[in-house]
């Protein structure tokens, strides 16, 4: 491997391997080649910077043969950030607050079906194709945010962890069809497309959107906040009322 690496890399590499920067570099450097290949294919559904990174992630760690653990030693520092990030969404939300406050009163009819519906119409197939209750609680809350969705599938008997898979999967769905299918349904204002994909697919969605519009960022943000409540109130007494 020393001849075959500029002496510097070859270096960097010993070094970044044996450290938990490796996470961090490995993360960073995804992240860049992910926004470069979005920005040169026109900010496409499916040159999502987000989806990609993580594809090349996953890739890097099969191929190396590195733990997901060794990766999250240097990674949680990115994962750290979650939090502010996600508080950020507070800053497009408040310039856009007067068309919020006048439009409450759709915007939480139109939130509290997309909830339900995301959240019925998953347990309900997954329960016909035989699935194990477990597996059933798991799949209720995919389309809240991470924390929330753990919290509230332990509390109905899910696997918090599967939650979690099915909450990252569900995110970088929506994230890929969200755009198209607005586009086929006609649906042209930023809000609607904004909140849709905020309640369907939460953050990762949020974020594709907000770099379209700030008006959108802004609804989908709300919406990550109010599903994870609707949610979290609401599915207890889903799973009873379908017995599911």
């Amino acid at each position: 491997m020393h001849s075959l690496l500029p002496l510097p890399f070859f270096h960097i590499w010993v070094y970044l391997r044996t450290q938990p920067l490796l996470g961090l570099a490995a993360t960073l450097c995804a992240w860049e080649v992910a926004c470069m290949i979005d920005r040169r294919a026109g900010h496409k559904a499916l040159t999502n910077p987000t989806v990609l990174a993580v594809l090349m992630l996953v890739t890097a760690l099969l191929v190396t043969g590195t733990s997901y653990q060794t990766y999250f030693t240097g990674a949680v520092y990115i994962h750290f950030l979650l939090g502010p990030a996600t508080v950020a969404l507070a800053v497009p939300m408040y310039a856009n607050w007067p068309a919020i406050k006048r439009n409450f009163v759709p915007i939480l009819v139109s939130l509290g079906a997309g909830s339900v519906v995301a959240a019925v119409s998953a347990m309900v197939i997954a329960r016909a194709l035989g699935a194990p209750h477990e597996v059933v609680m798991s799949l209720g809350p995919k389309s809240v945010t991470t924390p929330i969705a753990m919290g509230v599938a332990q509390e109905l008997g899910g696997i918090p962890a599967l939650t979690a898979v099915f909450v990252i999967i569900t995110g970088m769905f929506g994230t890929l069809i969200c755009v198209p299918l607005f586009k086929a349904a006609r649906v042209k204002d930023w809000q609607a497309q904004g909140l849709a994909a905020g309640t369907a697919a939460h953050g990762i969605a949020t974020s594709h959107m907000i770099r379209l519009n700030e008006t959108a960022g802004a609804f989908g943000g709300l919406a990550i906040g109010l599903n994870g409540v609707v949610t979290a109130l609401i599915l207890p007494v889903l799973v009873a009322i379908f017995g599911l």
